[in-house]
């Protein structure tokens, strides 16, 4: 059985590696990031992902490390002056030329949210040679099962079809289809979870 916790903020190494290294082949990855230094940039995405998470204790992970999930809950909270001061210097620094077309990408893919507090996935990854053992499925469901139990939707964005189908299979719905900004080079599908019935029960999860 997969034991699946809370990530704290010894753990922020950790579970940022295992995002980057998920992320690495992900198309959304060669997109959003300059080539230059790709690598570095990544990684420091996935570590501030991490840390806006473990502010609103978001963050799940399995005991070892393998697999992470980070959401944004309902409702967050501001951020923390400290934590916004290192956004604000990191995110372009990241993005480099590539900020303006994924931020609109951003907004584009938030046209299909909810208009009620929800639940939303930030990043979800696994490392490979641990993927299609469910790990994703066991990471996710604290939240979904909270999502049920409070009545609450769950959302995420996707760029490609095997993302897509995994949502799918875990009773996400698509709300809005469009393609990146400006250059229109990869699909953006934003998905909805809306919570189980208590009658309902839950579908079967694995790993994207």
């Amino acid at each position: 059985m997969t034991d699946v916790r809370p990530a704290q903020r010894p753990d922020v190494p950790r579970v940022s590696a295992t995002l980057a290294r998920a992320w690495a082949d992900y198309r959304w990855s060669g997109w959003a990031l300059p080539e230059d230094g790709r690598a570095q940039r990544l990684h420091r995405w996935c570590e501030l992902a991490v840390l806006q998470g473990l502010d609103t204790d978001s963050v799940w992970t399995t005991d070892d490390g393998a697999c992470v999930a980070v959401w944004t809950p309902p409702s967050p909270p501001p951020v923390a002056d400290d934590l916004q001061a290192v956004l604000d210097r990191d995110l372009p620094r990241m993005l480099g030329s590539r900020q303006p077309v994924v931020l609109a990408s951003e907004r584009l893919g938030a046209l299909g949210l909810p208009p009620e507090p929800h639940w939303r996935l930030v990043a979800l990854g696994t490392l490979a040679d641990r993927r299609h053992a469910g790990l994703a499925a066991a990471v996710c469901r604290p939240v979904l099962d909270r999502c049920d139990a409070e009545g609450t939707p769950a959302a995420l964005t996707v760029h490609t079809r095997l993302a897509l189908t995994w949502a799918q299979r875990h009773g996400f719905a698509v709300t809005h289809a469009t393609r990146t900004a400006v250059d229109h080079e990869l699909p953006v599908w934003t998905m909805v979870r809306r919570p189980a019935s208590p009658s309902g029960g839950g579908e079967g999860r694995d790993d994207r």
